[in-house]
C-alpha cells in the first residue's frame, strides 16, 4: 500500500519547527558561547581591579591578610607574591613558571591564564610597593558556577521561543492549509462529474490564483461537455434515421410485403441509407484517429496544382449532377506534405462546398504561394457565414445544430476533421465570407512540413 505523502498543513508545520530548532539551536549556542564569554572577562576585569588595588598596599601586608580581604571582594580567589629576588609565596604564587616568576621580580604587569591544579586558572600580577609583585588566581570553575544560572535562563528563555515558534507554526499552517483544503475538495468534486460547484476565493494570492483557475475549468469543461451532449445527441439521431430505415425495409421483405417490380427502387433506397451510416462511422473514425498520438504524416514532395486538379475531377460527376461548376485556379507550386492528408483537406471543403451551393453557382478552388507559405482557398456559391459562424466553424456539430432545419447540412464533422488535419500538418485554417457571398475557407501550410 502506497504511503501518503505529508500535507502542506504538516510541512508548513514540520518546516517551521525545523527551522525554528535550527534558529535556537545556532542563537543558543552563540548566545551560551558570548554569555560565558563575557563572564570569564568580567571575573578578570574585577580580578585585575582587585589585584591593582591590593598591590598599593603596605609592603609589610601579610598573605593572611591579603587572602582575607580577596576572599570578601571575589571569593574563591589565591593570593601569592613574587620578591625581587624571585622568591614566590602563596598558592597563587606556585602556579607561575619561571618566566612569569622572571617577570614577577621585574614588576612586570601580567594577565594571563595557566592550567593549575583545579584546571584553567585567571591569573592577574601587579607591581607591589617595594619591589617585586602581588599574584591573584581565579580557578575559572569558579566563574563557571557563577555564570551557571545566567545560562540556564537563557536556555529557558530559548525552549520557551521554540514551544512559541511551534505554535505559531501550527497556527500559520493551519491558516495557509483551510482555503487550499477548500479547493481541493472543490477539484474533488469536478473530478467525480460535478459541475458549477462554487469555488471559494480567499487566503494567499497564490491560493486564490488556483481558485480562480479551477473555477475557470470548472466552466470549460461544462461548456465543452455540453457541446459533447448535443453532438451525440445529433449523432444518435442521425445513425437512428437510417437504421430505422433498413430496419423497415428489411422487415417489408421479410413479410413479403416488397414486389419484384419494387425491388430495385428499396435496393437504391437501402444502399443511399447503408452509404449515410458508412460516411457517419467514417467520419468518427477519422476524428479517433486525428486525436490519437500515434497518428502519422509521410511528407513527401507534392505538386500543389495536380492535387487540386486531381480534387475537382474526382468531384466533377457529382458536380454535375447538381449543377454546380467547379473552377480551379492555381499556381504551379511544389511544397512537401503528406498528399494524401492534404487531398483529404481540399475533398473535404470541396464536399462541403458542394452540399450548400445552388444549383447555377460555381466553386473556386485556388492554390498560391507567398511570403506566408503556401495556400489553398475553397470558396462556394452558398449563404456564406456569419461571423459568429466563422469563429466556430470548425467546433463539432455547431453549424450542423444552428442550420439542420433550414439549409443542407453533414454529420457536423467534416470541418472539424479538416481542422485537424490542417493543424497536423503544421498549417492553419479559417473561415469567412467572399465579397461576392459565399463561404470562403483558406488553408496556410508551410511550404516544408
Amino acid at each position: 500500500m502506497a504511503q501518503r505523502s505529508l500535507g502542506l498543513r504538516g510541512r508548513v508545520t514540520l518546516v517551521t519547527i525545523t527551522v525554528a530548532t535550527l534558529a535556537v539551536l545556532v542563537t543558543g549556542g552563540v548566545s551560551l558561547q558570548l554569555v560565558h564569554q563575557s563572564s570569564i572577562d568580567e571575573a578578570r576585569a574585577q580580578l585585575a581591579a582587585q589585584a591593582t588595588l591590593l598591590a598599593k598596599l603596605p609592603a609589610a601586608t601579610s598573605i593572611s591578610d591579603l587572602n582575607q580581604r580577596v576572599t570578601v571582594a571575589l571569593g574563591n580567589t589565591e593570593v601569592g607574591t613574587v620578591s625581587r629576588d624571585q622568591q614566590v609565596s602563596g598558592a597563587a604564587a606556585e602556579l607561575l613558571s619561571a618566566r612569569l616568576v622572571r617577570e614577577g621580580a621585574r614588576g612586570i604587569r601580567v594577565s594571563t591564564t595557566v592550567r593549575g591544579p583545579a584546571g584553567l586558572t585567571l591569573v592577574e600580577m601587579r607591581a607591589k610597593r617595594g619591589g617585586g609583585s602581588l599574584v591573584l588566581a581565579l580557578p575559572r570553575d569558579s566563574v563557571d558556577a557563577q555564570a551557571q544560572g545566567s545560562l540556564l535562563r537563557i536556555g529557558l528563555a530559548l525552549l520557551i521561543g521554540l514551544a512559541v515558534a511551534i505554535l505559531a507554526g501550527a497556527l500559520l499552517s493551519r491558516w495557509l492549509a483551510r482555503p487550499l483544503i477548500g479547493v481541493a475538495r472543490t477539484a474533488a468534486r469536478i473530478a467525480r462529474g460535478e459541475r458549477g460547484v462554487p469555488v471559494e476565493t480567499s487566503g494567499p494570492a497564490e491560493v486564490v490564483a488556483v481558485a480562480d483557475a479551477l473555477a475557470s475549468l470548472d466552466g470549460a469543461l461544462a461548456s465543452s461537455e455540453a457541446r459533447q451532449r448535443e453532438f451525440l445527441l445529433s449523432i444518435s439521431h442521425e445513425l437512428r434515421t437510417p437504421l430505422t430505415a433498413l430496419r423497415g425495409y428489411a422487415e417489408a421483405i421479410s413479410d413479403g410485403m416488397v414486389g419484384p417490380a419494387d425491388l430495385p427502387g428499396v435496393g437504391e433506397v437501402l444502399i443511399a441509407e447503408t452509404t449515410r451510416l458508412d460516411h457517419f462511422v467514417a467520419d468518427l473514425l477519422e476524428l479517433a484517429r486525428l486525436e490519437a498520438d500515434d497518428f502519422t504524416i509521410t511528407p513527401v514532395e507534392v505538386n500543389l496544382a495536380d492535387l487540386l486538379r486531381a480534387s475537382r475531377d474526382a468531384w466533377l460527376g457529382r458536380a454535375a449532377g447538381l449543377d454546380v461548376q467547379l473552377v480551379v485556379e492555381t499556381q504551379e507550386v511544389a511544397l512537401r506534405s503528406d498528399p494524401r492528408r492534404l487531398r483529404q483537406i481540399v475533398d473535404g471543403l470541396v464536399e462541403n462546398a458542394l452540399r450548400v451551393s445552388p444549383a447555377g453557382s460555381s466553386i473556386r478552388i485556388a492554390g498560391w504561394s507567398d511570403a506566408t507559405g503556401i495556400a489553398i482557398e475553397v470558396r462556394d456559391g452558398g449563404p456564406g457565414l456569419t461571423p459568429e459562424d466563422a469563429a466556430q466553424a470548425f467546433e463539432r456539430g455547431v453549424l450542423r445544430e444552428r442550420y439542420r432545419d433550414s439549409r443542407p447540412v453533414g454529420t457536423g464533422l467534416g470541418l472539424s476533421i479538416a481542422a485537424r488535419l490542417v493543424g497536423r500538418l503544421g498549417g492553419s485554417i479559417r473561415a469567412g465570407t467572399a465579397v461576392s457571398g459565399g463561404a470562403v475557407f483558406t488553408v496556410t501550410l508551410p511550404a516544408r512540413a
